[in-house]
């Protein structure tokens, strides 16, 4: 397993595909981290659609999603699953952020926090506008998670 990037050096940039809703359409592109250069983006890597404790994490994220727009933050959702399971999943609990497909784990391997046979620890790392990496948090256990006022906090700390 690769280490997790280190505080302070240039996350490791991707493109993956990706879905999200909005005003109930379904939007399908793919993202490119380096193209978000100018505005942090959280990275929330979640280990599956529609499971309890990532329900949880992402429904508190979306529902308090002014909070990181009020930061000028974007969030994007990363697990192994196809925009298909994504799609269910974000209309189910009506998310409101993009929810990346790493299908084949490429991405998830570049932060290392895969555990092997498609499955990874639920992490999160924060970049800043120029792209590196100022915080993380990769859970040993994917029973919890950073919530909404831990990652605000990081965000704002940003902004000096």
């Amino acid at each position: 397993m690769s280490k997790t990037p280190e505080i302070g050096s240039p996350a490791p940039d991707f493109t993956l595909d990706s879905v999200h809703l909005t005003d109930g359409e379904a939007k399908r592109e793919p993202l490119t981290l380096s193209a978000q250069h100018g505005r942090p983006v959280v990275l929330a890597f979640y280990p599956g659609d529609d499971t309890t404790v990532c329900t949880k994490q992402l429904c508190s994220y979306s529902s308090g999603f002014e909070q990181f727009t009020d930061l000028d933050a974007t969030v994007w959702g990363i697990s192994p699953q196809d925009l298909d399971s994504h799609e269910r999943f974000a209309r189910k609990y009506t998310l409101r952020m993009p929810l990346l497909a790493d299908t084949d784990h490429k991405v998830v391997e570049s932060y290392g926090i895969g555990l092997g046979s498609n499955a990874l620890r639920r992490a999160v790392f924060i970049i800043d506008a120029e792209g590196i990496l100022r915080w993380k948090h990769v859970a040993l256990v994917g029973l919890t998670y950073r919530g909404l006022d831990t990652l605000t906090k990081q965000l704002e700390l940003l902004r000096g």
